[in-house]
């Protein structure tokens, strides 16, 4: 599966979502518990995830499911959402969430900057 056919995966799964119904989007226990302590919003995250761009695409080595991060905008926040993608059940999971610090983040939050 190419980053694209990632991407497209993920927004068709957050469009399709219904809300307090886990049958798109599910939710780890650590995400959730991020989301709190980040004060971010479950509903906001998952509409992120509509327009939500890959800027990390996990390689498989050590994973069930395909991985990756991706850069949405919460209440036009930007937030990092790590996914797991189950394509043959045909939904995403939220591994965790937060909102990326400037001092580690450039070129719009996409790239990581090295830290010496």
């Amino acid at each position: 599966m190419t980053t694209q056919d990632k991407e497209r995966f993920i927004r068709q799964k957050a469009d399709g979502h219904i809300p307090d119904n886990a049958d798109k989007i599910f939710w780890s226990i650590h995400g959730l518990t991020k989301l709190r302590l980040e004060g971010l919003r479950k509903n906001s995250i998952e509409d992120a995830l509509k327009n939500a761009a890959i800027i990390e695409d996990y390689d498989m080595e050590g994973r069930p499911l395909p991985g990756c991060l991706v850069l949405g905008f919460a209440d036009a926040l930007p937030v990092h959402v790590v996914l797991a993608l189950d394509i043959t059940l045909d939904r995403i999971f939220v591994i965790t969430v937060y909102k990326p610090l400037l001092e580690r983040w450039k070129n719009g939050w996409k790239e990581r900057r090295k830290i010496v």
